[in-house]
């Protein structure tokens, strides 16, 4: 539980206008003429739990709140029922500070770790499977109308993305509608903004949807089994273990979500196919993504 007030949901969309998020960049492309584009900017964040340094993470930098208490909730080192009693933010310091009510368990066994921007950001611990054995998702309903209406809207909706490229995003969806759409240089990044905002603002899961451009890995899984969503899309392909996991909890993974194709490998039985195909569009050069023609 969070001690801290909770602020009035706020409806979380990418603002790729914002100048702090991208840099522009002067070079050559493939005839030598002179270019100049929009690239993203990735900035350190370092992040204590009370007085113990976690780790230092490349992000764009916006919602460092968010990020900061969806990581520790998602790597298992703060619980859903300690008290948080105040998230600080220096920007001069690119520090952020979660402090607790009391000390957490995890204190005393963090050692110093730097996230980069890749994809292999890799779980701290091994206890985050036995954290998500004894999860019951709760039922839920996919309704293939609102997984259309909702890949829509995130395809065509502005984003950092579509203005620099570069960048993952991840978005919690309320039936076919996006209620917060996050984006990061890492997909991890991404999901972590959403798992503080649920948090930090009190949101129910169990009847939200969570998409995302990457891949549907164990760890893409785990972080949604933590947050207790019940549904997990990507446009992006599977891992084997993230797989057995999905059906290990009961989670309902779809990936190749693309235009009018979508294959599901778990939780099918959630799935209501109430969408007639022939009023679905396939998916547009201009907002095809890495990841279109093959899995990322």
């Amino acid at each position: 539980m969070m001690k801290i007030d909770k602020a009035p949901v706020p409806l979380i969309v990418p603002n790729p206008h914002d100048p702090r998020l991208t840099e522009r960049v002067a070079g050559t492309d493939q005839a030598g003429a002179p270019v100049e584009i929009n690239v993203p900017v990735e900035r350190p964040l370092t992040l204590y739990l009370n007085a113990q340094e976690i780790v230092t993470m490349m992000t764009i930098g916006d919602y460092p709140e968010y990020l900061a208490l969806g990581y520790l909730l998602n790597q298992n080192m703060l619980k859903y029922d300690d008290v948080v009693t105040e998230v600080e933010y220096d920007d001069d310091l690119q520090v952020v500070v979660v402090r607790t009510e009391h000390h957490t368990n995890f204190e005393q066994k963090l050692k110093k770790r730097t996230q980069t921007s890749g994809c292999a950001q890799g779980t701290a611990f091994g206890d985050l499977l036995e954290a998500v054995e004894s999860v019951a998702l709760p039922k839920a309903e996919l309704r293939t109308s609102w997984l259309y209406q909702m890949t829509h809207a995130i395809n065509t909706m502005p984003s950092l993305y579509l203005e620099a490229g570069a960048i993952h995003g991840c978005v919690l969806c309320k039936e076919g509608t996006p209620v917060c759409y996050t984006e990061d240089v890492g997909r991890h990044n991404a999901v972590d903004k959403i798992a503080g905002w649920i948090y930090r603002h009190g949101v129910d899961p169990g009847d939200k949807i969570l998409y995302t451009t990457g891949r549907l890995t164990s760890e893409m899984v785990i972080k949604t089994v933590r947050m207790g969503i019940p549904i997990l899309v990507s446009r992006s392909g599977f891992t084997a273990w993230g797989v057995d996991l999905a059906r290990q909890v009961g989670l309902t993974l779809v990936g190749r979500a693309r235009g009018k194709r979508f294959i599901a490998l778990s939780g099918q039985e959630r799935i209501v196919y109430d969408q007639n195909l022939a009023f679905v569009e396939e998916e547009s050069a201009r907002h095809k993504r890495k990841g279109g023609e093959r899995d990322d």
